[in-house]
């Protein structure tokens, strides 16, 4: 990654009551990427998120946001910072234009044409005039989207923002959050414990556990994947397999390999000369929930809650 960096967690440590909930943590999260942020229960996943909206200080180390620090210079920081919790509060006798155009007014050089922009980009032109007590949960998450992106923050922050919606409105929320990444050139950081949503959702993924980052990957990168193959003689293959160093599981009707992507030609190219038989070869990469659990051990993720 080349460009630099919206958001730095340099050498963060939180330790409340003698107790170390956060470990020297360092973290860069990039303009139009969303990285998803896991972590089993009581990792310190919320502490981590208090300490980016400048709800608490670290006991060690800085938030570094566009070059400024929330430690020096809160305000400036602080002022390109959005943020949307689970279910956002909203006044619901208001319309949603005129709840958005009350959160305007605190906020320097936010125009009716901003107010315009926003509406258009979260998809709720045809219903921002009407109450917000009329919205679906999912129009009311998408309000509150909105609402975060007004003074257009170079960081945007979610704490559970598709919860409690249903499918549909978990992969409209996904499509304006991808689009508006990419549009606006904004650092996302989505904490969540829906593991497919996260995997759908977010460019790369960071683990927490027990107060330490154990792991930031891009998704769908992984360098080794699990090929699956039938083929006959399933003998032949073991050979190839065995005398390559590749190693193979027997399964029902075939062999899953550890096999990266760049050494399938070779592969194939050898099967074929030993007069293999080849019916399927594809990709049988692990679910973003598979990898987690070996990464954690199993460990339960927590719902978190900045409220």
């Amino acid at each position: 990654m080349t460009q630099q960096p919206i958001v730095q967690l340099r050498n963060i440590t939180k330790v409340i009551r003698g107790k170390k909930l956060i470990d020297n943590l360092n973290l860069d999260l990039y303009p139009g990427q969303i990285t998803g942020f896991l972590g089993p229960n009581g990792a310190g996943k919320t502490t981590t998120i208090r300490m980016l909206t400048g709800l608490m200080y670290p006991t060690a180390g800085e938030v570094i946001i566009d070059g400024q620090s929330l430690k020096t210079h809160y305000e400036e920081a602080i002022s390109k910072v959005g943020v949307i919790v689970e279910n956002p509060e909203m006044y619901k006798y208001m319309s949603g234009y005129k709840n958005l155009l009350h959160f305007a007014r605190m906020h320097k050089n936010v125009d009716k044409t901003r107010i315009d922009e926003v509406v258009q980009q979260v998809g709720l032109e045809k219903r921002i005039h009407e109450k917000v007590s009329t919205y679906s949960l999912g129009m009311r998450q998408r309000l509150g989207l909105a609402q975060a992106l007004l003074h257009r923050p170079k960081f945007l922050i979610l704490d559970e923002p598709t919860n409690g919606l249903d499918p549909a409105g978990i992969r409209e929320f996904r499509t304006y959050l991808r689009k508006i990444a990419a549009e606006e050139d904004v650092a996302v950081f989505v904490s969540s414990h829906l593991l497919s949503e996260i995997e759908l959702m977010c460019d790369r993924i960071a683990v927490i556990q027990n107060g330490q980052l154990i792991d930031i990957r891009e998704m769908n990168s992984e360098a080794e994947t699990v090929y699956y193959v039938e083929a006959t003689p399933v003998e032949k293959v073991e050979e190839v397999a065995h005398a390559l160093q590749i190693e193979f599981t027997q399964r029902e009707k075939g062999l899953e390999l550890q096999l990266t992507k760049e050494h399938v030609p070779n592969f194939v190219s050898v099967l074929v000369a030993q007069n293999v038989a080849i019916f399927t070869i594809q990709p049988q990469q692990k679910t973003l929930e598979e990898q987690f659990l070996e990464m954690t051990g199993g460990g339960q993720i927590a719902e978190t809650h900045t409220k």
